[in-house]
């Protein structure tokens, strides 16, 4: 094919990059089929790859993951933060801030690449400009809560939807609320049932916002929805308890859980646009991971029950002896281990608020890596297909795989 004399200066422009790999995918193949029909540059590209060769390390040149976080734990050692971010708002501040910190290196083309979404009920196509859009959407619910102005135009607070890790698939409970992580917690107020799938008001909101970004440039996007995430950190400094409920219309938690739902699905999708653009993307640190794994397990019941409803072919055996004090059945549990860097153990009650009080062994053993865990719960593996290590009640380990994906939302 023939080219201008300005577009083959164009193309030479290229060289360096290219040998350094540093030129997006789309923007190499056109170079490429360049080189092979121009032998004066194909001439110039191998000298300067096998040069870039001298200049790599085995090192990575990315800093460490664990760097960011040691530098300020060093900085706050010496002056205190005037107003410190509670410990469940910590995975938020760091996902998001990962999150940006991808999204500034994005190039034009990049913005435009589509990452796939999957969820239990199909998988989303979005650039990354809409992800944002859809992650700033589902965050207004917990602004309204706190009392900050919804980022969606003509939004009206909590209704029948939400995102990130969320309790029940097909036929779950409306209005469930979440176990709290202490008991001293006051209780939530219960949404009432709402009408019409709970992920409407999602994709409602979404396209809403989406709608009223369109024609921004992609970063001009992307500096509103970090104001955004600024802006509830530091309100999340200011209720340090993390009582305040959080109704996202399907199901109300205490702030400190919706702060870990919000952060667990800024890495989830964070990850996603990553892999769009063939983009290295770090995991949460252990601590935070250890909290989105404890939330996910609290709302595992939620899940069993409304998969219990949908498919009571996956339920397991029924619930164990009668309880001596009102003779119902003994609520049965399957013991989770957690391996890894989050590693941990958690009890999982199987039989719902029906069954009495759980007594007695566990009935199942499972073991799963933290990270792999996080995947099944976001819906980004086959229950089918993960490696569990597994011990007791087949039929219980199966019934608790196959829920954990109803935890995610699109």
């Amino acid at each position: 094919m023939t080219i201008t004399d300005e577009q083959h200066e164009a193309l030479r422009s290229l060289l360096g990059a290219w040998a350094l790999g540093a030129v997006p995918p789309r923007e190499a193949a056109v170079f490429e089929a360049h080189l092979a029909g121009c032998p004066q540059c194909a001439d110039e590209a191998e000298r300067l790859r096998e040069a870039a060769g001298w200049l790599s390390v085995e090192e990575p040149l990315d800093q460490p993951a664990a760097l960011r976080q040691q530098v300020l734990d060093w900085c706050l050692a010496r002056r205190p933060a005037d107003l410190p971010v509670p410990a469940w708002g910590l995975p938020y501040a760091a996902e998001t801030a990962k999150f940006d910190a991808l999204l500034r290196d994005l190039g034009p083309e990049e913005w435009q690449e589509v990452a796939e979404l999957p969820w239990h009920g199909g998988t989303e196509y979005l650039r990354p400009a809409e992800v944002l859009c859809h992650l700033a959407a589902v965050d207004g619910y917990v602004a309204v809560a706190l009392g900050l102005p919804d980022p969606v135009p003509g939004g009206s607070g909590p209704g029948p939807g939400g995102s990130g890790t969320a309790p029940g698939g097909a036929g779950a409970a409306a209005g469930r609320r979440v176990p709290p992580q202490e008991a001293v917690l006051p209780p939530v107020p219960r949404v009432p049932p709402q009408a019409g799938r709970p992920w409407d008001t999602i994709a409602d909101r979404t396209a809403r916002l989406t709608a009223e970004q369109a024609g921004q440039p992609p970063q001009r996007v992307r500096a509103r929805w970090r104001r955004h995430c600024h802006r509830l950190v530091r309100s999340a400094a200011l209720a340090p308890q993390g009582n305040t409920p959080v109704d996202f219309g399907f199901v109300t938690v205490p702030l400190r859980d919706a702060f870990v739902d919000r952060a667990f699905e800024c890495y989830v999708h964070g990850e996603d646009v990553a892999r769009a653009v063939a983009y290295p993307y770090d995991p949460p640190a252990p601590q935070h991971l250890r909290q989105m794994i404890d939330l996910a397990v609290r709302m595992l019941p939620l899940a069993l029950a409304g998969q219990r409803a949908a498919r009571p072919e996956l339920a397991g055996a029924p619930a164990g002896t009668p309880g001596p004090a009102d003779g119902r059945a003994a609520g049965r549990r399957i013991r989770l281990v957690i391996d890894g860097p989050a590693s941990g153990e958690w009890l999982i009650p199987l039989d719902g608020p029906d069954a009495g009080p759980p007594g007695g062994e566990p009935v199942a053993a499972m073991v799963l890596d933290g990270l792999e865990f996080c995947q099944l719960t976001a819906a980004h593996r086959d229950p089918d297909r993960l490696p569990v290590g597994e011990h007791g009640d087949r039929a219980a380990i199966r019934e608790v795989l196959h829920a954990a994906p109803l935890l995610s939302r699109p």
